[in-house]
């Protein structure tokens, strides 16, 4: 019988200490080598790293939300033969890349589940907890989220009988004459904790300065819905995005201030000629912002298709840690939630944001006269350190006017 110590890992980027979010594994499982062992947060995502070893877990160095040195002691392994041929609660799974997002797989424990022979399985911490504990190997459940991510509803469906299906579960009635008591505790972890403290020291560091302007789109509308309607059956339809993209790329020509990124250890204010965009993206595990590259040398219908593609990469968890850093400045959109204004957080340490709301048709006077128009609002925020208010309301001024004239945004001037 012989015993191997596992290291917490370079998860690379400088990576000095890593949060674990979720152990796959408990104190003595048998694991094959390869199979998930844990999830640990970097600052980019959550990465699932594998098990160096087969063999029987001895130790587990930490719960899920301590944060471990990298080189320090995570997991002592039992290695005799034994222990380290598969058996029931060690089936071989997919490889998991240890510098990959995380896509997530099941790991035998205990309590009888067994892990996929092969492919990956989206699913939450909490989904794939409550599997484990019922005894349901998620490789036999369907998922019905973005990528086949599965659920809190699918999995109640396979315990409950019933087919999973990806409609919204449906909450009983509840009558307003019945107290409700008790809490419920979420720990602070992994990307979300990543999210909090970025988005604390963002406001507390940065003194935003934000400004709202309204921008009639009725031309623009006309414009995306022509070429809508001349694109092949099938193929995803235009929204606004990439046209403000494009058109943002063209106006930071005359306003480099707002594509720069603010060097703190250095004092420094580095611009950017290329336009490095960050989407941000709502995903299962919170906010993400994805990266389109060089955006100011992409066609619209390359630029529509890069922002899908690194948006769907976010919301499945298959963004690398390239694609999801790097940016120059962000936009920001909530789609048919957008309201009328939003107030939105610089993504630190770029010096600006752009904020799309949502658009709907208003009376407005054109010309002396009541018409219907769309119009929709930008809310966009400042670096008001680098970026004074003059700057701010020309560079958004400049946007407004292209958008309202689309036309320009492909014209070279």
């Amino acid at each position: 019988m012989s015993r191997y110590v596992f290291k917490v890992p370079d998860l690379g980027e400088g990576t000095v200490a890593s949060e674990i979010v979720a152990w796959r594994v408990a104190v003595g499982d048998v694991i094959a080598e390869d199979a998930p062992l844990v999830e640990m947060s970097t600052e980019k995502a959550v990465v699932e790293v594998p098990s160096p070893v087969g063999g029987r877990v001895v130790s587990l160095a930490g719960s899920p939300g301590d944060t471990i040195a990298v080189g320090a002691e995570l997991v002592v392994f039992e290695t005799d033969a034994g222990a380290a041929a598969p058996g029931p609660l060690a089936a071989p799974a997919a490889p998991a890349a240890p510098a990959a997002p995380a896509a997530l797989t099941v790991v035998a424990n205990g309590n009888g589940a067994t892990p996929p022979a092969a492919g990956r399985i989206m699913a939450s911490p909490a989904t794939r907890r409550r599997a484990r504990e019922a005894g349901i190997n998620l490789a036999a459940v369907p998922g019905s989220g973005p990528g086949g991510r599965i659920g809190r509803g699918d999995l109640d469906a396979v315990l409950s009988g019933q087919p999973a299906t990806p409609a919204p579960e449906a909450r009983a009635p509840r009558s307003p004459r019945v107290a409700r008591s008790g809490t419920e505790e979420i720990k602070v972890i992994g990307v979300r904790r990543v999210i909090a403290t970025r988005m604390s020291e963002a406001k507390r560091n940065i003194p935003h300065f934000s400004y709202v302007e309204e921008i009639d789109v009725t031309a623009l509308e006309a414009l995306r819905a022509h070429l809508n309607a001349k694109a092949p059956k099938g193929s995803p339809g235009l929204t606004y995005l990439p046209f403000v993209v494009a058109a943002l790329t063209r106006v930071l020509e005359d306003f480099p201030q707002c594509n720069a990124l603010y060097d703190a250890e250095r004092n420094t204010i580095v611009r950017h000629h290329a336009v490095h965009v960050g989407i941000a993206t709502q995903t299962p595990d919170g906010l993400k912002v994805p990266v389109v590259r060089n955006a100011e040398s992409l066609p619209l219908k390359a630029l529509a298709a890069e922002i899908r593609r690194v948006s769907d990469a976010a919301r499945t968890g298959k963004a690398t840690r390239t694609e999801l850093s790097g940016s120059t400045i962000t936009v920001t959109s909530l789609g048919k939630l957008g309201g009328i204004a939003s107030t939105p957080v610089i993504n630190s340490p770029e010096v600006a944001i752009v904020g799309v709301n949502k658009a709907v048709e208003r009376p407005m006077i054109v010309d002396g006269a009541i018409a219907i128009r769309r119009i929709m609002n930008l809310s966009s925020s400042f670096d008001h350190r680098f970026v004074d208010g003059f700057d701010a309301a020309a560079m958004i001024q400049a946007l407004k006017e292209r958008l309202e004239f689309p036309a320009t945004i492909f014209i070279d001037e």
